[in-house]
C-alpha cells in the first residue's frame, strides 16, 4: 500500500503526484495543510522531522525526499520507466534533479513567499502568523530557511537579495530552452525523471501568472510545457489537488508582483 503526506501547492508533494501518475499507480493520500502549519504536528514530524511535505509510505516503510521517492518508485514499480536506459542518460537526468534539488528549490519557496504565501498566511492574524514563522525547524528547506521566511514574509520584494531567486529561475529556464534544442526532453529522447522535477516548477510559474518568462522568448520550452500539460497525468497531480482559494491567491496575488518581477529580471 502506498500512503503519501502531501499539500496541493507544495512543488515537491506534485513531483511525487505526477511520478505516481506516470506509473498509473493507486495511493491514499493524506492531506497536510501547510499553510495553517499542519506540518509542525509533533506526529507528523516523526514521520519527517524537517517538517515538510511529501512523505510517503510503503508497506509501512517511510521514505522522505521527493527526489529520493521519485527514483524508489521507479525501482520498485519499474513499468512505465521513468529513467533513461543508457547510463548517460541517467547521469544527464540526475543532474537535473540534483540541481532542482539544490538550486532551485529554496529559490521558489522564495519566489511563492514573496509573490504570494506571504499574503495567504497574514490570515493567520498576528498571533498565527507569528506561531507559523516560529514553528519552522532550524534545518528545513534550507539550514537558513528558518530566518530567511520571516524576512521575506515581513519585507517582501524588499527582503535582501530576493532578486537573486527570480535571476537563478530565469537562469533554468534558459538552460532548459538550450537542452531542448539538443533533445525532445531534458534527459533525451524519453521523459525522465527529470522533466517530473522540473514540472512543478515550471507550473509554479505558470500559477503565478508569470509564464511570460518562457513565452516571450523561449519555444522550445513552451512546446515543452504544453507537452507535458498534455499528458493525462498532470492535470490531476498538478492542478486539481490544488484548492481553489490557493490557485485564486497564487494567480492574484502573483499577477500584482509580476511588475516587480520584471523590474528585477531587467536589472
Amino acid at each position: 500500500m502506498l500512503e503519501l503526506f502531501h499539500h496541493g501547492s507544495s512543488v515537491c508533494a506534485a513531483k511525487v503526484r505526477l511520478a505516481l501518475g506516470e506509473k498509473r499507480l493507486e495511493w491514499k493520500g493524506h492531506y497536510i495543510d501547510i499553510l495553517k502549519g499542519e506540518q509542525f504536528d509533533p506526529e507528523y514530524m516523526k514521520r519527517n522531522p524537517k517538517a515538510v511535505v511529501p512523505t510517503l509510505v510503503h508497506d509501512g516503510y517511510t521514505i522522505v525526499e521527493s527526489t529520493v521517492i521519485c527514483e524508489y518508485l521507479d525501482e520498485i514499480f519499474p513499468e512505465p520507466p521513468l529513467k533513461p536506459a543508457d547510463a548517460r542518460g541517467r547521469a544527464e537526468m540526475r543532474l537535473w534533479t540534483k540541481a532542482v534539488d539544490e538550486l532551485l528549490h529554496p529559490m521558489c519557496a522564495e519566489i511563492t513567499f514573496a509573490s504570494s504565501h506571504r499574503h495567504t498566511i497574514a490570515r493567520l492574524g498576528p498571533d498565527g502568523l507569528a506561531k507559523f514563522l516560529a514553528s519552522t525547524p532550524p534545518i528545513s528547506v534550507t539550514p537558513e530557511w528558518h530566518e530567511r521566511k520571516k524576512v521575506i514574509v515581513t519585507e517582501g520584494f524588499k527582503a535582501p537579495r530576493i532578486e537573486r531567486a527570480f535571476k537563478l529561475y530565469d537562469g533554468f529556464l534558459a538552460k532548459m530552452e538550450g537542452q531542448l534544442q539538443q533533445s525532445p526532453w531534458l534527459a533525451g529522447d524519453t521523459m525522465s525523471l527529470a522533466d517530473i522535477a522540473m514540472t512543478p516548477y515550471v507550473t509554479r510559474l505558470d500559477m503565478l501568472s508569470m509564464s511570460e518568462m518562457w513565452t516571450a522568448q523561449r519555444p522550445r520550452v513552451t512546446d515543452w510545457f504544453e507537452r507535458i500539460k498534455a499528458r493525462p497525468a498532470y492535470q490531476p497531480a498538478l492542478r486539481d489537488w490544488c484548492p481553489p482559494d490557493l490557485t485564486n491567491d497564487l494567480r492574484t496575488f502573483g499577477a500584482q508582483s509580476w511588475p516587480e518581477v520584471k523590474r528585477l529580471l531587467a536589472a
